[in-house]
């Protein structure tokens, strides 16, 4: 123990001395983050009011064809425009979200009480485009809904009968479960400031320390070289925590002044920020160890920086399975990296509990595999080769 703490220490010590580290790894993620988030869900709720209470200009075609249909749109503070020469070229070129089609033979099948034409055209690949295609989907639902009824009381049947089943919904979903649900994205950020948080001094430790032929003379001692890689380990994990509880007390910093938009009445009390952190502490080791484990067998650090673009893709692989097949919790899910690690930031968010059970298969699955990988790091530490450099 008192080799690893010295290690360590001088680990800390001396990556505490790059000002440049200090500000990139521990001071732009707790900043950064927090102001992308709440960014983000200030521009989207902007958006969104803006789309949904502001008037619409809808390019109408063959609005001689349905006045009535005009005026009601009218009211739903949609206003229609005259009809433009090419509607298709202007939906491509982005000119327009969405532009109304009335068919030419609108005005007979109305008189004849049969279904009357209309067309919508959009771009379904446009997002900004799917607000105002909603709104005028809503409105001639609208209109649609008021002429039937209206047609069945001119002939003395009630409109209801044509309903046989009622069909009503109460949405069970918590507050924090909405909430949860804006957040799906924070997991990854989280995870992803977990697992890389040390990597930078994980990876100097040992492939930049062996490039630069000082790890010969520290693996000459008479000092265990397991104590000697668990005392970089241990270094980089704390420096690694550092940077995540910082990370955390800037969301819950944030997150406490905001009083309006969908982040509003976010649980950021110390017990979720104390739940949060212990989720995240076996991605840490994990990240630590595995990083250790390619430092210890590359031979330059440049050449461990190259597996840095790979292992940032796998915490996010989680959420684009949950996007493509989503599932329900299962005892297996705790015990799978990253989507573990997913699947329980969820639940804090949504407010859920957290089952003794489940923290326990979390917790002895993570520090599990994180013991693997640093056992299989320290067969390499205990290679000659490891001391010879580049």
């Amino acid at each position: 123990m008192k080799t690893l703490i010295t290690v360590m220490l001088k680990e800390l010590v001396e990556i505490f001395r790059d000002r440049k580290i200090i500000i990139n790894g521990l001071l732009v993620s707790p900043l950064l983050f927090p102001v992308l988030i709440l960014g983000i869900g200030a521009l989207a709720e902007n958006r969104a009011r803006t789309q949904l209470e502001s008037e619409l200009k809808l390019p109408v075609v063959g609005a001689e064809h349905a006045p009535n249909l005009v005026a009601f749109l009218a009211t739903q503070n949609i206003s229609a425009e005259p009809a433009p020469e090419d509607p298709e070229a202007l939906i491509r070129n982005q000119d327009k979200d969405v532009i109304l089609r009335i068919d030419a033979g609108y005005a007979e099948a109305w008189r004849e009480s049969r279904a009357a034409t209309v067309e919508i055209l959009h771009d379904s690949s446009r997002q900004d485009s799917q607000i105002p295609v909603r709104r005028v989907e809503r409105a001639l639902q609208a209109y649609s809904r008021q002429a039937g009824a209206v047609r069945l009381l001119a002939r003395g049947i009630d409109p209801a009968l044509g309903n046989a089943v009622a069909i009503t919904y109460r949405d069970l979903a918590t507050p924090e479960a909405k909430r949860g649900m804006l957040l799906a994205f924070l997991p990854y950020l989280l995870i992803l400031t977990a697992f890389l948080g040390g990597a930078y001094l994980v990876m100097d430790a040992t492939a930049g320390e062996r490039e630069r032929q000082s790890l010969e003379p520290l693996l000459a001692t008479p000092a265990g070289r397991g104590a000697i890689m668990s005392g970089k380990i241990a270094a980089a994990c704390v420096f690694g925590m550092v940077g995540l509880l910082l990370t955390l007390l800037s969301f819950k910093l944030s997150f406490a002044f905001v009083d309006s938009g969908p982040f509003r009445g976010v649980d950021v009390s110390l017990l979720a920020v104390a739940k949060l952190l212990l989720i995240l502490l076996p991605m840490v080791l994990i990240g630590t160890t595995l990083l250790t484990l390619i430092s210890a067998s590359v031979k330059t650090l440049k050449e461990a920086q190259s597996y840095m673009a790979f292992l940032m893709l796998l915490p996010i692989l989680p959420t684009i399975l949950l996007m493509v097949n989503p599932v329900k919790n299962a005892a297996w899910m705790f015990a799978t990296p990253f989507l573990a690690q997913n699947q329980l930031i969820l639940m804090v968010l949504r407010a859920e509990a957290i089952t003794p059970l489940q923290w326990a298969i979390y917790i002895g699955a993570g520090f599990g595999l994180g013991a693997l990988l640093w056992f299989a790091a320290s067969r390499l530490y205990h290679r000659e080769a490891l001391a010879i450099s580049a």
